[in-house]
């Protein structure tokens, strides 16, 4: 009876954010707005470039796009709530609110392990077996490639979000982040949390590492075939290829790495909140700049529906209205 009344002690959670910059929160409120309004705008335009141009139309940009589309929602699961909170008196979250933020959170973060290790493949596929791509990666095994990794990366959390909606929570219910996320929410239990944070460890390790050696793997094998190009040119255009996915990946693999692969619960609260604010903002920003900037066919695309959209508002002013 007891270890149920415990378990129905804490119904909500207070983020608590950076208590030590309160003076700031308006400044970091419009920083993070312009933020998010650029990351959902930056990988729309992304999105909606490839699906316009017919020239993108090869599995590279069908998993780019895929990947911006993710983006969308990877940054919505925690963006208006922090958003909310830094202006708001009202930091409380719901038991349930908060572990729903969570799970969402590691299982769209899974799916972009995966679909970034899709990418890797794809590019090895292109690069070393040139001749054998376009039989292999159809655009119907795209899809099913695609939908693989929002499948498998659902699932990815579900022993996590299990294991934690069973813990007894009893207070404090203070968690010093700007959103949920499991870490800061097993800490906050009623026992002896070992256990939960080994099984933390280890699906991390499985979605983090597992990933990161088939990427690696991928590169290997691609790097290998770059350096026996003869010419600088031919090595650069082909290097070319794979340079947007390469820094996305070593962006997000390395932020998430600082924060999942450890097996004893982080002794600065600082350094959490710090790594935890670059995983979630900071990487998510990059991707639409690197594949804006650095790839070629969607900055073309781009600019080409920037010209077109000029050419018809020109087009439009000088139409006579008609009396």
């Amino acid at each position: 009876m007891m270890e149920a009344d415990n378990r129905s002690a804490v119904v909500e959670f207070i983020l608590l954010g950076f208590t030590n910059i309160n003076t700031f929160n308006r400044l970091l409120f419009t920083i993070l707005l312009f933020i998010y309004l650029f990351i959902i705008t930056g990988n729309i335009i992304i999105v909606m470039a490839i699906r316009m141009d017919p020239h993108l139309s090869s599995p590279m940009y069908f998993f780019v796009s895929s990947l911006s589309f993710l983006e969308i929602w990877y940054t919505t699961v925690t963006f208006p709530k922090m958003l909310a909170n830094l202006l708001g008196t009202y930091k409380q979250i719901s038991f349930s609110g908060c572990l729903l933020q969570a799970y969402f959170l590691h299982a769209l973060g899974a799916t972009e392990c995966y679909l970034l290790t899709v990418m890797s493949y794809d590019r090895y596929l292109a690069i070393c077996k040139p001749l054998h791509y376009s039989s292999i990666m159809t655009s119907k095994f795209s899809l099913r490639l695609a939908l693989g990794c929002w499948i498998i990366g659902f699932l990815s959390p579900v022993i996590e979000t299990a294991l934690i909606s069973a813990l007894p929570f009893c207070g404090p219910n203070q968690i010093p982040f700007l959103f949920c996320d499991f870490p800061p929410l097993i800490s906050l239990a009623c026992l002896d949390t070992s256990f939960y944070i080994l099984v933390e460890f280890i699906v991390s390790v499985c979605t983090i590492m597992g990933s990161s050696l088939l990427v690696l793997l991928s590169y290997i094998q691609i790097i290998r075939n770059i350096l026996g190009i003869r010419t600088a040119e031919g090595r650069r255009k082909t290097f070319s290829t794979c340079a947007s996915h390469l820094t996305v990946v070593l962006v997000f693999f390395g932020s998430i790495s600082f924060m999942y692969l450890k097996v004893r619960k982080s002794s600065s609260v600082n350094y959490d909140r710090v790594i935890a604010l670059f995983y979630a903002v900071f990487t998510p920003l990059m991707n639409p700049i690197i594949y804006s900037l650095r790839n070629e066919g969607i900055k073309k695309s781009i600019k080409k529906a920037m010209r077109q959209r000029a050419c018809l508002s020109e087009l439009c002013t000088c139409v006579p209205k008609s009396k």
